[in-house]
């Protein structure tokens, strides 16, 4: 009996013991991070040089057989989608190489039909929109050149402004041949896309009008993102045209989710929101979102419902839905995104994958759809919110997620399909994603050095002819392809950039500080018998609005109501002081943890440009497109001190304290506005 007992004892010990140490979360050191990460790094590299190797210039890889073939158009997708992560893993000549190869053989005057979807999110903004203004922080020399719309100030790669010449401007304009091409797609009653278009020939005959909401929706990031860099409105009005109406077409299906045919809609209303400054957009998904809490939400899962009685058609989960944790991430939806993403990793843990289809009462894959093609949406969500939270839990994920593709996709030449999440049989296919979003998320998540997750604390400070702008600080938006923009750059770029800058100065000119911050005029308190001269300085404020009238014909009525509100509400929390450092400073590479490795990259590309860079200067100068332009690199310091330990260069950097809308400290004979704003005394 006693051993009996003590046999009962022994099993309910053990089994606590497996229980703790299945619930206790493993810890991972910088360390731990920089080896998954290299390891990523040569999961990119293996699948990359295959596709150079066997399959270029077909559209993709197939990597059981080692060869290619075309999907979506037949113009080297896999390499134009796959451009932008050679930078981010620190890969800059073969990123270098790889656009001036794409721009001397890539070829859109074909007689051949492409999705309209999939040529936008892809080819379109992966090489000709993306990379001249995202990788701010890697170039060497920073210049402008005379706008195509005169208030359009468009800041330029870090190739130098020969190679500016000869690169950036031909990228600009592809895209721009690109997206013309797709227009005639939107040319229907409703303004929604067909979702076909023949590159020479416009939309085919017979198109059928039948599409989805993802193909109509998913257009603002790249169309607006071109119309700020060009100048040309048609774009953005085309993309938002197309957000609105989407409710105006007749609805050939009843089913509503948040999954295939509908995802980047959702996506793109509050990527578009958030890059453009759009409420609007915002609006539209809150709206969405509380129909989707009601109908579609049932325990942390979304499964999908009939749009007519609400009630569930489908309890699926969708290996597509994965994005959305990542998407209320960015909305602030913390808690709901932490339960949602777990449901979804069990599903992976229970296959090794996520299957296409899952069905969710019944805990298995379902019929027909139980293939992983490689899909990125759970590293993304997982990237997003790790960002959001450092929580260890999440970086589990990332390697259970690695080593799964690891240790069953790999094949002689790349990275394989899986066929059926069950047997984990491969299919011969690896989509061009792969390389674009799946290897990069998952070398984002360990690279937590990347510039993409600047959270402000640098940037640079350019002064142009329009005012400051602070660009390459962070706050990076990616398409649903994962190719980042920088916002600020794109804000900086446009004309709302410029109007903005005029309210300020506007505001400067005409705020009274001490009227706002409710203090007495020391002259009243202290010479009570001194002149009045309230009527002289009316006179004065009355003088420098005609001035700046001249200038700004508009200017009362462009002042908008979220503006003056901000500046309402920040007022009492801030009193105009701020302990801010002058000094000069110049811009410079910022290397990562990659830097070792492509220290010679790096040097190739800068002797090359100090090769060019007096004739450059001259060029700039001779051409009167532009005054040079100023740039500083700022970086904060939250302890407040003068000088950055780490300049190795003996230029010392600029710091400053965070304040509201501060910039670095400018010499003697500039002034601080309210809004903290540099204008130079008359």
């Amino acid at each position: 009996m006693g051993d009996l007992i003590f046999v009962k004892v022994t099993i309910i010990c053990l089994c606590f013991i497996i229980f703790i140490s299945g619930t206790i979360q493993k810890e991972y050191t910088k360390e731990d991070m920089k080896y998954y990460k290299q390891r990523v790094r040569l999961m990119f590299e293996h699948a990359y040089n295959g596709y150079l190797t066997y399959a270029y210039p077909y559209d993709e890889l197939r990597p059981i057989t080692c060869d290619g073939h075309d999907t979506w158009g037949s113009y080297s997708l896999t390499l134009i989608d796959a451009l932008d992560t050679l930078a981010i893993i620190g890969n800059y000549s073969e990123f270098q190489r790889v656009a001036k190869l794409l721009l001397s053989t890539i070829d859109f005057d074909q007689d051949i039909n492409v999705s309209v979807f999939e040529t936008n999110i892809r080819s379109k903004y992966s090489v000709q929109v993306l990379l001249p203004i995202n990788f701010l922080k890697h170039r060497r020399r920073k210049s402008c050149r005379r706008p195509i719309v005169s208030t359009f100030v468009i800041y330029e790669s870090w190739y130098g402004a020969r190679a500016r010449l000869a690169l950036y401007w031909p990228l600009l304009r592809l895209a721009e041949k690109v997206a013309r091409k797709l227009l005639p797609a939107f040319n229907t009653s409703t303004g929604m896309a067909y979702g076909t278009v023949n590159l020479l020939y416009g939309v085919p005959n017979g198109e059928t009008p039948v599409t989805c909401t993802a193909g109509i929706g998913t257009f603002i990031v790249e169309f607006g993102t071109l119309s700020r860099l060009t100048g040309d409105p048609i774009f953005e009005q085309t993309a938002l045209q197309a957000l609105n109406d989407v409710v105006t077409g007749k609805w050939t299906a009843v089913d509503a989710g948040i999954g295939a045919g509908v995802d980047s809609y959702f996506e793109y209303l509050v990527k578009g929101s958030i890059l453009f400054q759009n409420a609007d957009l915002k609006l539209m998904f809150n709206e969405y979102k509380q129909n989707i809490d009601k109908y579609l939400k049932k325990d942390d899962w979304f499964m999908w419902s009939n749009m007519n009685k609400g009630s569930i058609t489908m309890p699926v989960f969708q290996s597509l839905e994965a994005f959305w944790p990542g998407l209320l991430s960015l909305t602030g939806d913390i808690d709901q995104a932490m339960k949602t993403i777990h449901n979804y990793h069990q599903v992976w843990k229970q296959y090794g994958f996520t299957p296409e289809f899952y069905n969710i009462p019944k805990a298995e894959v379902h019929p027909t759809r139980e293939g992983y093609p490689l899909r990125p949406e759970l590293i993304e969500s997982a990237m997003y919110l790790y960002q959001a939270t450092h929580d260890p839990y999440l970086i589990e994920l990332a390697v259970d997620i690695l080593e799964a593709i690891e240790h069953e996709t790999k094949t002689k030449c790349g990275y394989a399909t899986v066929k059926d999440v069950q047997d984990h049989h491969l299919e011969n296919r690896m989509e061009s994603f792969f390389l674009a979003e799946t290897t990069k998320y998952l070398y984002l998540m360990f690279d937590e050095d990347s510039f993409i997750h600047n959270t402000g604390a640098h940037g640079t400070v350019i002064n142009t002819p329009g005012g400051q702008c602070v660009i390459d600080a962070g706050g990076y938006v990616f398409n649903t392809e994962a190719h980042p923009v920088d916002a600020a750059a794109i804000y900086c770029c446009s004309s709302e950039h410029h109007n903005d800058m005029a309210i300020l100065q506007h505001l400067h000119d005409n705020i009274d500080l001490l009227q706002v911050l409710g203090l007495v005029d020391p002259a009243d308190e202290f010479f009570p018998d001194s002149p009045n001269i309230d009527q002289q300085q009316q006179e004065e404020k009355q003088q420098k609005h005609k001035v700046a009238h001249l200038g700004h014909s508009n200017i009362n009525f462009r002042l908008r109501k979220d503006l003056s509100d901000f500046v309402e509400e920040q007022t009492e929390k801030d009193t105009g002081k701020s302990d801010q450092n002058s000094g000069d400073t110049s811009s410079d590479i910022v290397d990562d943890d990659n830097a070792d490795n492509n220290r010679n990259d790096d040097d190739n590309v800068e002797d090359e440009e100090n090769g060019e860079e007096e004739d450059d200067d001259d060029d700039d100068n001779d051409d009167g497109e532009c005054e040079a332009v100023e740039v500083k690199e700022y970086h904060q310091n939250h302890r407040g001190t003068d000088i950055d330990d780490d300049d190795d260069d003996g230029r010392g950097e600029l710091v400053y304290e965070t304040r509201l809308l501060t910039c670095p400290a400018q010499p003697f004979h500039m002034r601080l506005s309210l809004m903290g704003e540099m204008f130079p005394d008359d």
